[in-house]
């Protein structure tokens, strides 16, 4: 286990290891490989990083189930483009963003759920982001 100033190994592995190859619980590095990786390119349960490929993936290009990012891809029709990075969003048929609000409203009641919430310059149903 790393502690607080330690220097970064070249391959660590374990519990919150430092490395620049990273596997473990809460690996950070260059590259990191866990339940919680966070580095310039992070891959497994919740990845943080530049570049992410998890389950839930937070970063600026992002692949998994849920994600969140400039450039975002998943599954699950969560697919856009935030207005930060330049470009119009464009919404896919099978997606659940919506240009009106009322749009949103009307499927979240088909979900079910109540409300809806803004996610960039579209609609989503439902008061929180799921």
């Amino acid at each position: 286990m790393n502690h607080c100033g330690d220097r970064p190994k070249r391959f660590a592995i374990g519990i919150a290891p430092l490395g620049i190859i990273s596997i473990g619980v809460v690996p950070m590095g260059v590259v990191s490989i866990g339940v919680v990786p966070m580095g310039v390119v992070s891959f497994g349960v919740v990845g943080m990083g530049v570049i992410s490929a998890s389950v839930v993936g937070m970063g600026v290009l992002v692949g998994g189930l849920h994600t969140m990012g400039l450039w975002s891809a998943s599954p699950l029709g969560h697919r856009h483009q935030h207005p930060s990075a330049g470009a119009a969003q464009i919404a896919p048929a099978h997606s659940l963003a919506f240009r009106t609000k009322a749009e949103a409203l009307l499927r979240a009641r088909t979900i079910p759920c109540n409300g809806a919430h803004r996610m960039g310059a579209l609609w989503m149903p439902c008061q929180v982001h799921h």
